[in-house]
Formats: structure tokens, C-alpha cells, sequence
């Protein structure tokens, strides 16, 4: 599906009365802080969904498949395909990951309910049950909305914690807490109200993980923009450090085959 570039605002060529302007500085500067603090956290969010695309354009999107490459630490690339799609209740979705490299592939999946995994480099060609922390995060990430999108069916708590530099960005900071203590810091771009850096806080086998996510290159598919650059890793962790996913197409409403996320059967062992 073809795909537009993300529109960013211009004044060019609009000309302005720099002298009136100057004049109402100090009322103009009294009036925008009163604004940026009379806004809320549902505020934000309302229009981080507007500048996605809007409720209805998001809802119509019952599936989501990604296809591009995945660099590790190390400049190892591998082909990467990622598939979404919306379960029947609530705000869940189903993902599975399937990254390629000299004739092996590494898979990962949620259902909905559990999530399992494929890992050929640790030896292991049958699947295996993730544990309940690791499938948690990964149901997490099936989320085609986000969880700032999602907060509210989940039940999550949003709150608005001011602004921040981000490289150079005034960012406004979102924070979404979990019924189960994770937490996810987010970051909008203060013109396009899109996110453009998320700090995730989770325990994972009694151990706390600090991830932090940058995207960009937002690109509309199916009236929706979604980011098609990636890149993540531990907080604060040098470039070369960290995974990058670099999307080269994103479609949407694709048909699922039937058992996709589902963990696949171990094999019967011979009886001869």
C-alpha cells in the first residue's frame, strides 16, 4: 500500500507584524503558559489519536504486517516481518515476529494469552513457552494502538508530567501505569502531537528493565501513521548498542492465516 511522507508545519511566505507581535510578547507569553497548563492528560491523548488519524481509521485496521530489516548490536541484519491483529475482545492483540539470517529464523509470538518463542541460535528448533513476564511485555508490543491509546480499556492510569528536552524537543511527557506496575513514559513531538521516544519500566523475572524506544519516520498506511523507524535499548545506551528496526512497507487489514500466533505442536517422538 503506498504510504505519504509526515506533513510538518510551515509559516513560510506568511508574513507577519514582527512589531504588533513584539508589542503583545508579555500578554501572549501569560496567555500560552495558562494554556499548556489547563491541559490535561486526556487532552493529549485525544490528540495523539487525532494526529495518528482518528478513532475511526485506527479501528479499521484489524490486522498490521511490517516487513523490513532488524540490526543487533554487532551490524548483524536480519529480515524482519512482524504481524498484528486485533482479538475479538477488549484492547488485546496477537503478534508474531519472524527475524532471518543465513537460513534461520528466530520466531516470537503472543496469542492473547501466552506468548512462546523459537530461538534456532540457542539450539532449540521446537518452540517453547515464554515466562508469564516475558509474555506480558510481548502482549505489550502486539498493541497496535500503543498502550497510551490503550490505557483506558486496559485500565491504566495516564498522567501529564510537564515537558522535556528530548535532542533538542520540547516534548510533552505522558506517563502510563499499569494495573501491574509497569510504566511507560511517553513522548510527543510538540507540533505533530506524535510520540517520539517511549521509556519503558518493567520487572522481568524479578529484575527491573529500563528500555528506551525512539521512532520516527512516520509513514500513513490504511489513514493511519505509524513509525517506520525503530530503534531501542537499555536507557541511555550508546547508538551501536542498540536494535534498530528499519520498516520498508506496512499494510494493513492483510488476511491472517488461521493458527499464525498459535504455538506450534511439539513433534511425536518415533516409536521404531
Amino acid at each position: 500500500m503506498a504510504s505519504a511522507s509526515l506533513p510538518r508545519a510551515s509559516i513560510e511566505g506568511t508574513p507577519l507584524r514582527w512589531r504588533s507581535i513584539a508589542a503583545l510578547g508579555p500578554i501572549l507569553l501569560c496567555g500560552f503558559v495558562a494554556a499548556a497548563h489547563a491541559q490535561t492528560a486526556e487532552d493529549f491523548v485525544a490528540q495523539n489519536l487525532t494526529a495518528r488519524g482518528g478513532a475511526d481509521k485506527l479501528a479499521a485496521i484489524r490486522s498490521y504486517v511490517t516487513k523490513g530489516e532488524m540490526r543487533l548490536p554487532g551490524d548483524f541484519k536480519l529480515a524482519y516481518t512482524e504481524t498484528k491483529s486485533r482479538l475479538d475482545s477488549g484492547a488485546a492483540c496477537a503478534v508474531r515476529i519472524d527475524a532471518a539470517i543465513q537460513g534461520l529464523t528466530v520466531v516470537q509470538a503472543y496469542d492473547g494469552k501466552s506468548g512462546w518463542r523459537i530461538n534456532p541460535f540457542e539450539g532449540r528448533k521446537d518452540a517453547e513457552l515464554m515466562g508469564a513476564d516475558e509474555a506480558r511485555a510481548l502482549g505489550d508490543e502486539a498493541l497496535i494502538d500503543g498502550e497510551l491509546l490503550s490505557a483506558t480499556a486496559k485500565g491504566s492510569k495516564v498522567e501529564y508530567l510537564g515537558r522535556e528536552d528530548i535532542d533538542g524537543t520540547q516534548a510533552y511527557k505522558l506517563r502510563v501505569s499499569q494495573t501491574d506496575g509497569t510504566m511507560f513514559t511517553y513522548y510527543l513531538d510538540p507540533d505533530v502531537y506524535l510520540e517520539i521516544r517511549v521509556i519503558e519500566d518493567r520487572t522481568i523475572r524479578g529484575a527491573e528493565q529500563e528500555t528506551q524506544t525512539d521512532f520516527g519516520d512516520y509513514e500513513k498506511v490504511a489513514g493511519v501513521y505509524f513509525p517506520f523507524s525503530i530503534a531501542s535499548g537499555p536507557k541511555n545506551s550508546a547508538d551501536s548498542d542498540k536494535q534498530v528496526i528499519t520498516i520498508a512497507s506496512g499494510e494493513a487489514n492483510v488476511a491472517v492465516p488461521p493458527g499464525l500466533f498459535a504455538m506450534p505442536a511439539a513433534p511425536v517422538a518415533s516409536t521404531k
